[in-house]
This record gives structure tokens, C-alpha cells and sequence, in this order.
């Protein structure tokens, strides 16, 4: 379950350790994820709120997949950790990479172990004030759906430096940010400048041919993964999923090794089990009933789907029902 050790006005500190929960009082993005692993769970996220402005630390131990969406009105930058390996949208996180996300917009990860990332998110009205007020020249293009931009790595180092000494002092001194609201409005400026500073150097990322094989590859996933979840109640069979991303059963099995590292069903299936464990842990008492929620994901084999649960999460999904009022904690 998601656990928050510090809730304050301006900072909250959650540890994470079920990927069902991954969402729980989250503000600001939308993030749905699927654990790639079957070994227990590590994350922590920190949420600093400067202003109108927001930085959000997010760490993993382990292989995840997110969807991650930015609010309706934000903007969101994330910068990435010198050690995290990891893919957006099928494209390697390397140095000096910047994402640039607009409001609504949807972010395809896959997290290595060892994932750290920071994101900058605030409005686009606060970028365009800023740079009137510092009298900054140059046009700033506002990022159309999900970019990958590129700029010097020192500086987009730099960028994830600024935010990480940030989180890490609210996360051990929250009172340093909390009722100060003038220290929050000089430490949301710095990080206005440092960011306008990044992007004025940034160049949209030029693809490779591995870049571009690798965001084909991805499509693939996300087409078969749409047609998995929309079509609950039915078995997951390879002619179908190949029909639906329309590719051969070959080139099926690539893209999923090389983005999941997992084959097609594999993957697909302990996408299906996550929405079991959501919907158990969601659900009012006496609402539904373990074989309830695996009919509805097309799992008709209760013996095979208990085994694959308890791989996957601990646990089988009736202890997950009797303890999910713990959701709450």
C-alpha cells in the first residue's frame, strides 16, 4: 500500500510499496502502474509545492510501467537521474534529455531499477510572466502533447540537482516551507529561471533509426495493451492481439521483449491481475467477490489466476479483499 510519512501544507511524503496504490493522494498528474517484477515493491514520492509552481520527486527500485498525465492547466518538465535507466514512450532516457508535457497529455515509462526522476510542473501563464518580467528574449514554444527535448547536460544536470536538494530538505525539514510564504515564492523563482534557462538551449531531440524503431515498437504495446483492457471479460489470444496492433506474431514478440522485456500474454496478463487488485482493494464491503473481479478480467481458471496473483502481489487476492480497508492508510 501507499504509506505518508510527512502530510503538510506545502510538502508530502508518500512510500510506496503496491503498485495498485501507486496513484493514492496523488495530485497534480495521473499515473496508472503495472509492476514488471514479482519481488516487493520500493518507491517513494516527494511533492513540494513552491506557489502556483510544484516540484514532484519519484523513485523505484524495481521495473515498473506508468501512464503518466499532467492536469488539465499544468505544464510538465521532468529531468531524470544520472544513474536512471528507463524508456519514454520507446525513447532511452540519456544526458541532457528534457520531457516537455502538455496539460492532459499522456507519458508511456518503463523504469529500471534505481529510477529517479524530477518534474517541474506549473502553469503555462507562470513561464510567459517571467520571462516578460526578466525581459528574456526569444521565443518559448509551449510542447504540443509529449516531446522529448535535448540541451547540454550540465545544465539539465543541474536542473535535476536543484530539485532533488529541494525535496530532500522539505522532506527533512517540511517546517522550512510550511507558513514561509516568501521563502516558497524566491524558491519558486530560482526554479523559473534555471528551467526558462534549460529550455532556451533545448532543441527538440533529433530520432535515430534505433529511436524510431523503438517508438514503433512501443505503438505496437500500447495498441495491444488498449485492446486488453478494453476488452475485459475475453482471453487474451496472440491472432487477436496481432490483428488489433496489425503485425505479425514476430514482430508482435520483439516489441514486447524489447520494450516489457516480458512476451505478449505475459505482460498482458499481469496487466489484467493489477486491475483485479484495484478493483478488490476499491470496492465497498460486500460489493464484489474475488471470482467476481477475475471473470470480469478473463480469468476463468480460479486456480491458475489465485497461483499467478500471489506470484505477482504476496498474496491471494481474497487476503487482498479482507485487509482493503487498509486502502486508507
Amino acid at each position: 500500500m501507499s504509506r505518508i510519512t510527512i502530510d503538510s501544507p506545502a510538502v508530502r511524503v508518500t512510500e510506496i510499496n503496491d503498485p495498485a496504490s501507486a496513484d493514492a493522494g496523488l495530485e497534480l498528474i495521473d499515473l496508472d502502474a503495472v509492476q514488471l517484477q514479482s519481488r516487493p515493491l520500493r518507491a517513494r514520492r516527494v511533492l513540494v509545492r513552491l506557489g502556483s509552481a510544484s516540484v514532484l520527486f519519484q523513485a523505484s527500485n524495481q521495473r515498473l510501467r506508468t501512464n503518466t498525465s499532467v492536469h488539465r492547466g499544468l505544464l510538465g518538465y521532468a529531468t531524470f537521474g544520472p544513474h536512471a535507466r528507463g524508456t519514454v514512450n520507446g525513447v532511452p532516457v540519456g544526458p541532457g534529455m528534457l520531457l516537455a508535457a502538455a496539460p492532459q497529455s499522456t507519458a508511456r515509462f518503463v523504469v529500471e531499477p534505481g529510477w529517479e526522476s524530477i518534474s517541474f510542473l506549473l502553469p503555462p501563464a507562470e513561464l510567459a510572466l517571467h520571462r516578460r518580467l526578466r525581459q528574456w528574449e526569444g521565443e518559448l514554444r509551449l510542447p504540443q502533447g509529449v516531446e522529448t527535448l535535448q540541451a547540454s547536460a550540465a545544465l539539465v544536470c543541474g536542473l535535476f540537482d536543484w530539485g532533488k536538494r529541494l525535496v530532500e530538505t522539505a522532506a527533512e525539514q517540511p517546517a522550512l516551507f510550511n507558513g514561509r510564504e516568501t521563502a516558497r515564492a524566491a524558491a519558486q523563482g530560482e526554479l523559473i529561471d534555471a528551467l526558462l534557462a534549460t529550455l532556451q538551449q533545448a532543441k527538440d531531440r533529433e530520432p535515430g533509426r534505433g529511436d524510431r524503431t523503438r517508438r514503433s515498437r512501443s505503438q505496437i504495446v500500447k495498441h495491444a495493451e488498449e485492446y486488453a483492457v478494453a476488452l475485459t471479460g475475453a482471453d487474451l489470444r496472440v491472432s487477436d492481439l496481432c490483428r488489433v496492433a496489425g503485425v505479425s506474431e514476430r514482430t508482435l514478440e520483439y516489441a514486447f521483449k524489447e520494450v516489457m522485456a516480458l512476451t505478449p500474454v505475459a505482460y498482458l496478463t499481469r496487466l489484467r491481475l493489477h486491475r483485479v487488485r484495484k478493483a478488490l482493494l476499491a470496492a465497498p464491503p460486500g460489493a464484489t467477490t474475488v471470482s467476481a473481479q477475475a471473470l470480469d478480467w478473463g480469468f476463468w481458471h480460479f486456480g491458475e489466476f489465485a497461483r499467478a496473483y500471489r506470484e505477482c502481489f504476496g498474496e491471494l487476492p481474497s487476503q487482498t479483499l479482507l485487509r482493503r480497508p487498509e486502502r486508507h492508510d
